[in-house]
């Protein structure tokens, strides 16, 4: 069989960027007239935050398994089980809607499936573009991932929140649907090559349990990958907290509308920073831009726990949220160049397991460390009212501007014991390539 030009491979991932680009906006506004219909239903912030968990937690635990059954299947194939699989969830929730029988449990237990189709998006999505996308360009295609999703963050609340109020929200999960349907038929009218058989697929062949262990043993065996993956893991972690708290630190001294406005400019950011890593790709050495912004974003933190404005938030936001796809687009680029194209479902679907493990443990300690430890720790008559308080201020919302600048504190170690760690601090040098280098696509 002939092999595909590399012009041809290029438009073949363009075409399933595309269709990505419109099913995450749909899917961004299902979540969005979703969070908002169980709150108005049950009135509690918990049921609220439990749609995140179900909404991650079985894809998390799923995510070996459908890597090693990405590896075995066509890249394609596995997309579109996976859209498929959703698109039927997201369709029995819109439908159960329309009949008035849905019940919390119904949302949850459905969540959780559609979180294990899930699981075989992205290591599917990953290596597809690995297989598509020259290697000199593999930066500049994780922008252009990252994109998408900043596009589909921007806009799905904004049209969710405007079609909430023409339309039931069973309808906006209709158009959820169609958005799927319309990623399907992308999906097959392109072709996707099979990868090279390497020495480690072989040495990886066995049964799916075998298979999907293996991601571990492979990362395990290269120790500058390990601790790019812990360094994620811990970063997660903080960041994680810093989301779940940054509306009550808003709120505790502002409006809805100014909160609003602040994460509209954390969405531009990401936008901003998405769009130049599409057209940059990186520096040469990748692992100086994840350290480098990484020691930005952790100075960001630690100034947003100050005393609170406005202004002095929103540009936080802004840099914090421009810095991600950078960070996250080097980590990536990095990934698929160091991990045979033939086990990246595997290896990916570890390292996402592992790099989100430190979610749901930040979901749960969040709440928690603010309303039992960090806040009353800083109220007027708190035990620290007079020492720190003298500088943060005291009163709502100040513990957990104390716990921000914590946080920061914790990133700013973290980014500089990595730095440290000279495995990954050359994993680019140490480790050889694996993906083959192509010619640029002709434009």
């Amino acid at each position: 069989m002939n092999e595909q030009p590399s012009s041809s491979k290029f438009r073949s991932f363009l075409f399933i960027w595309f269709g990505q680009l419109i099913s995450l906006t749909g899917s961004g506004l299902t979540g969005f007239a979703l969070g908002v219909w169980v709150f108005q239903q049950t009135g509690s912030v918990t049921q609220f935050a439990l749609i995140a968990l179900f909404s991650t937690l079985p894809g998390i635990i799923f995510s070996p398994f459908a890597g090693a059954l990405v590896d075995r299947w066509d890249r394609r194939i596995a997309m579109i089980v996976s859209d498929a699989g959703a698109a039927l969830c997201t369709a029995i929730i819109a439908l159960l809607l329309f009949t008035g029988v849905l019940k919390i449990w119904h949302l949850y237990l459905l969540l959780s499936i559609s979180s294990s189709f899930s699981a075989f998006q992205w290591p599917a999505y990953s290596a597809a573009t690995t297989l598509l996308v020259p290697k000199a360009q593999l930066g500049r295609a994780s922008g252009m991932v990252q994109v998408a999703e900043a596009v589909a963050g921007i806009g799905a609340p904004v049209m969710a929140g405007t079609l909430m109020g023409i339309m039931p929200v069973y309808s906006i999960m209709f158009i959820d649907f169609a958005t799927f349907l319309f990623a399907l038929v992308t999906l097959t009218i392109i072709r996707v090559p099979r990868p090279e058989i390497s020495a480690e697929n072989l040495t990886a062949r066995g049964s799916l349990w075998r298979e999907a262990m293996y991601g571990w043993k492979y990362i395990t065996a290269r120790p500058g990958l390990l601790g790019l993956l812990l360094f994620f893991a811990s970063t997660n972690f903080t960041v994680s907290i810093v989301q779940v708290l940054f509306t009550p630190l808003v709120l505790s001294f502002s409006n809805p509308a100014t909160l609003g406005l602040i994460m509209t400019m954390g969405g531009v950011g990401m936008l901003a920073g998405s769009l130049l890593m599409s057209i940059w790709g990186g520096p040469k050495r990748r692992i100086f831009g994840i350290l480098g912004f990484s020691l930005l974003q952790a100075i960001v933190l630690f100034a947003a726990g100050f005393p609170p404005n406005v202004a002095i938030l929103s540009a936080a936001v802004f840099i914090f949220m421009f810095t991600s796809p950078l960070i996250n687009g080097c980590s990536q680029a990095i990934w698929q160049t160091k991990t045979a194209p033939d086990v990246q479902g595997r290896v990916f679907s570890v390292r996402r397991m592992i790099a989100w493990s430190s979610l749901p443990l930040a979901y749960i300690l969040a709440g928690p460390l603010a309303d039992k430890v960090f806040e009353p720790l800083m109220a007027a008559d708190g035990a620290l009212a007079g020492s720190v308080g003298r500088f943060l201020g005291v009163g709502p919302g100040r513990g957990i501007g104390l716990l921000f600048i914590l946080l920061g504190i914790l990133s700013l170690l973290m980014t500089a014991i990595i730095s440290m760690y000279r495995h990954t601090r050359r994993v680019e040098l140490e480790l050889p390539d694996v993906v083959i280098s192509q010619p640029a696509p002709q434009t």
